[in-house]
């Protein structure tokens, strides 16, 4: 808008009055007193001759991001006097500007007006309009990694790379899951997509990047360079041949279940991995059913081994071995191992489908070498065979890749037990960061898709390691200020009163502590040393710690994921263990040490001090009072479902996040379910928005709205959400009639690009709300702040 100077409205005039006659009798009369009143004026301006001037403001018009400066300037008509006062038409609500014409906008969008007024003539004044928007700042951590770029070595670029598989000519196929493609490696590291194309999700077939995925996560490849796809999402397992042309091998996009039948009569229900055996027969670990399904070559499909809806650990024949949940698969000589992740064991199977626990414990995590059931696992997410007969395993929560011998010999073969990086180096010297793929060549190299790194990894039989391709981003654990500083894997995040912000710093098992003027320090537990151990800060220990909450006290209560308990810091950082009972994995109500967690990933706290968890692992909600005394508030244990009901009649299925209300309504971010799920006081549990087993990322109302995997989640005083839509790379906006409105980020478009709103984000896991009513997120390894979102 242009500064000029501004008229007082018209007021009515009797028509007598208008009349031409009217008008020349007065006109002398009406020039006078004018002149008499201007003169008066202009003496009490102290004789400024320039009354009525116009002030010109620079720039008229102005975006400015919430929260951000604009300067602006000031210059008069005619004169050289420019000493002005400046200010904001709607006050305090619409920011704030100094004597200097520097304008700090406020966190609330919307259009404001600065003023400029001469401090000579106040009747001589400009204006300007300012648009605020919304913004995304960082927070702490620079950012980079993620990405779909073809090309050679570190020019390439991957986004969660899962599992991988390699063919008779060395070249590697990796399931690049966010970015919903197939990428071919070949032996000089050049990376090109063989199917798919980023950024678009689906199910269909065709040649190359006329196909689409929906989160692939395992692939295979047979002797004739056939390549196999477990398509999660999608729930199918597809096929490539090699010239890229993609079809569906068996089961039906979007149609989830557990049939047994030929190709489009057989169901499955979240495929994760694929392993093929020399006869062409390709077996599947069906993890949303907790079985083993086997495809021949004419696309027949069986279960030999587990029961649909039935999980569990027990070694048995066929449907009397139970699978807690069966995510990757190897085939070595007729035998299929399975690693059961959350069992933390690797199963066998023999050709008649008699399954055997072949090494590590269920239930007992670790990261012990051993032989057998000595030995032990955390998250073990991949498998691979050599023509030997040693299994290599992706040891997730461990960053290790290990290695079993056929007497069931168990070592650690690269990398070092819970500490996170990029490093390239022989064994111990060699880190990794999460890694959820890999595969064996026919010379005896392990290919490792390194996720939480975005790049591929080959580890010689010498257990040399080097990075093939991409490039990673830079985790760690620096202290410091902004930029400076350096985290793993953020996971929960809250804030207190004062502004202060508590984060749990999952691959680095610390608690961290970011001040308002971005200060970070480590608040609780030593970086990358994990444990159990209670006692003052640096003392203390945590095993993958996930979500944060705070009572009214300013007491942060932990979500300590690997170590299956509840743990509280005091304010001056002394933690014990709340509830549960280090390494006891279980689901017992009871009180303090006598209950029993698995896997805890979400907390929250009422105003009363009842401390709600999510019991991921177990597929509960559970209550802790204030004096420890744990019960299940929702959901029956070790039984997953999307069931609307109460109390235990109700079903979850990987609930993560979760919130509570000022009234008592307790919020669940049901992950696997894909949906937002809410708690009544009474525990009456319905399905606020999204739909179970139907991803995507739809706005809309209740059922209308899809999501993708979300996270986490936080409530603000009215009852309004904001989910981490991990998947989506989005934040959603849910009212508390169930209208879902996606505020933050760019869905299925990773990355973390600051500026002006909805910016990028990439896979968010946390999210809380500040006093100013600001969202902090976690969003790979930075913390970000959307401004007035």
């Amino acid at each position: 808008m242009s500064s000029h100077l501004r008229a007082s409205p018209t007021k009515s005039v009797p028509k007598l009055l208008q009349s031409p006659a009217w008008t020349r009798v007065t006109a002398t009369r009406a020039g006078l007193i004018g002149a008499f009143f201007l003169l008066a004026f202009a003496v009490a301006c102290g004789g400024d001759s320039h009354i009525g001037e116009v002030l010109t403001v620079t720039p008229d018009t102005a975006n400015v991001l919430a929260g951000a400066t604009q300067s602006f300037a000031v210059s008069g008509q005619g004169t050289s006097n420019t000493a002005v006062a400046w200010s904001v038409d709607e006050g305090s609500s619409g920011g704030s500007i100094s004597a200097d014409g520097v304008y700090i906008a406020p966190r609330t969008r919307g259009m404001y007006h600065v003023r400029a007024v001469s401090t000579a003539a106040r009747n001589r004044f400009g204006t300007a309009t300012v648009n605020v928007t919304g913004a995304l700042a960082l927070v702490a951590e620079e950012v980079g990694g993620a990405g779909s770029v073809d090309g050679a070595g570190s020019a390439a670029r991957f986004y969660g790379p899962f599992g991988v598989a390699s063919d008779t000519a060395g070249n590697v196929y990796v399931a690049d899951l966010f970015n919903n493609t197939i990428r071919k490696v070949t032996p000089a590291g050049v990376v090109s997509t063989f199917a798919g194309l980023a950024g678009s999700i689906g199910n269909s077939d065709g040649p190359g990047s006329a196909a689409r995925f929906s989160f692939p996560t395992g692939v295979a490849v047979d002797a004739g360079g056939t390549v196999y796809v477990a398509d999660y999402g999608a729930h199918t397992i597809r096929k490539i041949t090699s010239a890229g042309m993609v079809t569906t091998l068996a089961g039906v996009s979007g149609s989830e279940g557990s049939s047994d039948g030929t190709g489009s009569a057989a169901r499955f229900r979240s495929p994760r991995g694929v392993a093929v055996d020399g006869a062409g027969n390709v077996y599947v670990a069906d993890s949303g059913n907790f079985t083993i399904r086997k495809i021949t070559p004419n696309g027949a499909v069986s279960t030999p081994a587990g029961l649909a809806g039935n999980p569990g650990s027990a070694d048995g024949t066929g449907s009397a071995a139970r699978f807690r949940s069966p995510w990757a698969l190897a085939v070595s000589g007729g035998t299929v191992y399975v690693a059961d992740v959350a069992d933390n064991t690797i199963r066998s199977m023999t050709p008649t489908g008699v399954v055997a626990t072949f090494a590590g414990t269920a239930g007992s995590l670790g990261s012990d070498d051993g032989i057998g059931s000595s030995a032990r696992f955390s998250s073990p997410s991949a498998l691979a065979a050599d023509s030997a007969g040693n299994v290599y395993v992706a040891d997730s929560i461990n960053n290790t890749v290990r290695k079993i011998s056929p007497a069931r010999a168990v070592s650690t073969f690269a990398g070092v037990a819970r500490s996170a990086g990029s490093v390239d180096g022989v064994g111990f010297a060699a880190l990794f960061s999460y890694p959820s793929g890999v595969a064996v060549d026919s010379t005896g190299n392990a290919y490792v898709g390194d996720s939480g790194n975005n790049t591929i990894r080959k580890v010689t039989p010498a257990a040399a390691v080097t990075t093939l391709a991409g490039q990673a981003a830079p985790p760690g654990s620096v202290d410091g200020s902004g930029p400076a500083a350096r985290f793993s894997y953020p996971s929960g995040v809250v804030v207190e009163g004062a502004g202060n912000i508590y984060l749990a710093d999952l691959g680095n098992h610390t608690i961290r502590k970011i001040t308002p003027a971005g200060v970070v320090s480590t608040f609780a537990g030593r970086a990358h040393v994990f444990g159990s151990a209670n006692g003052p800060g640096p003392d203390a220990r945590f095993s993958s710690p996930g979500g944060v909450a705070l009572d009214a006290a300013g007491n942060v209560y932990v979500a300590d994921i690997s170590n299956h308990i509840i743990r509280k810091i005091t304010p001056d950082g002394m933690v014990s263990t709340f509830a549960g009972q280090a390494n006891i994995a279980g689901h017992l109500d009871g009180i303090g040490s006598a209950a029993q967690f698995l896997y805890p990933e979400g907390v929250a706290v009422d105003s009363a001090g009842n401390v709600y968890v999510a019991d991921t692992g177990n597929n509960t909600i559970r209550k802790v009072s204030p004096t420890g005394s744990v019960i299940t508030l929702a959901g029956l244990a070790a039984t997953s479902g999307s069931t609307d009901g109460t109390a235990p009649a109700a079903r979850f299925f990987n609930p993560t996040g979760i919130a509570v209300d000022p009234a008592g309504n307790v919020y669940v971010v049901d992950s696997y379910n894909d949906t937002i799920r809410k708690i009544t006081p009474g525990a009456v549990v319905s399905t606020l928005a999204g739909v179970a087993r139907n991803l995507g990322s739809a706005d809309g109302m209740g059922a209308a709205a899809r999501f993708s995997n979300p996270y986490g989640i936080a409530v603000d005083p009215a009852g309004i959400l904001y989910v981490a839509d991990n998947r989506n790379h989005t934040i959603r906006k849910i009212t508390p009639d169930g209208m879902v409105k996606t505020v933050v980020g760019q869905a299925e478009v990773g990355g973390i690009v600051p500026g002006p709103l909805p910016g990028l984000l990439a896979l968010p896991r946390g999210v809380a709300l500040t006093p100013t009513g600001d969202l902090l997120i976690t969003t790979n390894n930075a913390v970000v702040r959307a401004i007035a979102p």
